[in-house]
């Protein structure tokens, strides 16, 4: 009878505990169930719902349920308030569209520790019957959505249930619409699992901030950020040592000595090899630094924190210095960006030849404008062979310069783009470029990239790349393309890639860039001699290959 007895009670003490859930189980349940309602839902869909007030709603009565069986009770009798959904016969017609799926999942629905059969079938029914067409909360403008109809609730904290809520809109914007969703460091499903303890723990307005970028950091995609003036101020400082520095092997070298108001003498020299601020090597600090700046590869992360290193709330800042070969320690004074007198730098000419026999033609792509395209092409027609600078952002002269350097109409790019009938799933276009063009350009085509070559350069050097005589010459480049969405979360501003962008083959740039046919990357007696190496680099190829 006692043997008996204690079955009963371990079978029971085993049912209760596989039936009892934590409290970030709860809460990351009510994060996927809000969010696919949200999209899903004819009726939330339409906008005819408050549907923030029914999350804040909902965080409330998950207090009081502890286990499975409340939960999916809650669930269950909230799916039957929202309405009858009528059958979607428009849902069940085969699509044509070819369906990049790396993003899509719904496997969340059928999870038996969570959800009960019966809900997990009224989730599927809304899934076979969703939302077709207008939808509240979603715009397209062009290729690209637009979140709107969103309710701000300021960038300060004001209370757990709205840091909640930023998390779950937040997560949500990037489960069904980040089209590199796929390509994250950490599964956005462990993202939901570590950052709900986070949010819960915060108490003041500059770790609620902290702990978005956080968040948004975690999408690893150099398109996105977190404009944050608290963070800004508190994290990296409003002060600044008054040099201009390059970044080579782990360094910073010093290019520039600029004046301050106060016509104070810089302990700096150019030259000087900076190896260590305040007591961290320079890797150190972009760790540091990229906890809360969101980058595609560790090269991206470099280039969005490197002007941060030598800016800070304090009057100096220590540093480690190569200097001639001897290493030196020095205190440098920090001075507000107003006291800081930088002299204008010569504007750089659009295009120019480059050697004396006007054989080499070389065009800084950051500057020149569609208006410049034909006059610099009747200039540089004659050369043997045209330097493309692309280590910078160009101004939408993608299409015309095709047409005017590529032999025939090609494909260039393969992009996915959100599908809004079916939130997670996106759908695929090849896009093409160029025209048949017998008179094209007969020379090399020589592009120079580093990893400031980022979105529309990156989907330009890829253009390029169609001609039958284009080198790619430099470092990685960002590994960020596909235009950018812009929005708000906790009223900041903030955004992610729109498309996915791929290869023609469907081979991936997004975290890896374009590589380069030949790989040079600066380097620090490089910098100090002034040189630029990528462009020295192009020069002895385009000499061997004359």
């Amino acid at each position: 009878m006692r043997k008996y007895t204690l079955f009963i009670l371990l079978f029971f003490s085993l049912h209760f505990s596989a039936q009892a859930l934590s409290e970030t189980q709860k809460l990351e349940s009510l994060c996927r169930v809000w969010g696919f309602l949200k999209y899903y839902h004819p009726n939330v869909a339409k906008g005819n719902l408050n549907w923030d007030h029914q999350l804040f709603q909902k965080i409330k009565e998950l207090d009081n349920i502890h286990d499975k069986t409340g939960l999916n009770i809650l669930y269950s009798n909230w799916i039957d308030d929202l309405g009858k959904i009528a059958p979607c016969r428009v849902c069940l017609k085969e699509n044509k569209e070819v369906y990049f799926l790396k993003n899509f999942d719904l496997s969340w629905i059928d999870h038996p520790n969570i959800f009960t059969e019966d809900v997990a079938q009224k989730l599927h029914y809304i899934q076979n019957n969703r939302n077709i067409g207008d939808n509240y909360y979603l715009g397209k403008g062009g290729r690209k959505i637009y979140f709107k109809n969103e309710n701000s609730y300021g960038s300060g904290f004001s209370s757990q249930s709205i840091s909640l809520f930023e998390l779950f809109r937040y997560w949500n914007y990037v489960e069904y619409f980040f089209p590199y969703k796929y390509k994250t460091d950490q599964n956005w499903n462990d993202v939901l699992t570590e950052m709900i303890p986070k949010f819960l723990a915060i108490n003041n307005d500059e770790n609620y901030q902290l702990t978005l970028a956080e968040l948004v950091t975690k999408t690893d995609d150099s398109h996105a950020f977190l404009f944050s003036r608290l963070i800004s101020l508190n994290q990296y400082g409003n002060k600044k040592i008054p040099v201009e520095y390059s970044y080579a092997e782990g360094k910073l070298v010093v290019t520039k000595i600029n004046s301050n108001s106060f016509h104070e003498e810089i302990p700096l020299q150019t030259g000087d090899i900076i190896y260590d601020i305040n007591g961290k090597t320079i890797p150190q600090m972009v760790n540091d630094f990229g906890k809360y700046v969101p980058a595609s590869n560790s090269w991206g992360k470099i280039k969005k924190v490197k002007n941060l290193f030598l800016f800070s709330n304090e009057d100096s800042i220590f540093v480690k210095i190569e200097r001639n070969g001897q290493n030196m320690e020095i205190t440098a004074k920090t001075y507000f960006v107003k006291d800081i007198i930088t002299e204008k730098s010569l504007t750089p000419e659009k295009w120019k030849f480059i050697d004396n026999d006007k054989k080499i033609g070389y065009v800084n792509m950051g500057i020149i404008e569609n208006q410049d395209l034909d006059e610099m092409y009747q200039n540089l027609k004659s050369t043997q062979s045209i330097i493309f600078d692309l280590r910078n952002y160009p101004k939408q002269t993608i299409r015309p310069l095709s047409e005017l350097f590529l032999p025939e109409k090609t494909i260039y790019y393969q992009f996915t783009f959100p599908e809004t009938d079916y939130p997670g799933k996106f759908y695929s276009r090849k896009n093409s470029i160029g025209k048949k063009n017998p008179n094209y350009y007969k020379g090399n085509v020589i592009v120079l990239v580093d990893e400031n070559t980022q979105s529309q350069a990156e989907t330009t050097t890829m253009m390029f790349k169609q001609h039958p005589k284009a080198k790619i010459i430099g470092s990685n480049t960002s590994g960020a393309n596909g235009d950018i969405i812009k929005f708000k979360i906790a009223d900041l501003e903030t955004s992610f890639s729109g498309l996915g962008a791929y290869y023609p083959d469907g081979r991936e740039t997004q975290r890896i860039g374009i590589i380069p046919d030949i790989i040079v990357k600066p380097s620090v007696i490089g910098i100090k001699q002034g040189k630029d190496e990528v462009l020295e680099r192009a020069l002895q190829y385009i000499r061997t290959n004359e």
